[in-house]
């Protein structure tokens, strides 16, 4: 694992590049989960799953 410095130096190591959003989708039997993060906030839902 590695320390949050070397993370860091990791991130800056790309310029012009920046992390926008981030999310999951999670899909189990019987339900769906959806996350997304953004510097704005966090959103998500957990739905009945669709049958496919």
């Amino acid at each position: 694992m590695t320390n949050s410095a070397e993370t860091a130096r990791a991130v800056r190591a790309v310029p012009g590049r920046r992390l926008v959003a981030a999310g999951i989708i999670r899909r189990t039997p019987g339900r769906t989960l959806t996350l997304r993060v953004t510097a704005a906030g966090v959103t998500g839902s957990i739905r009945q799953a669709v049958t496919r």
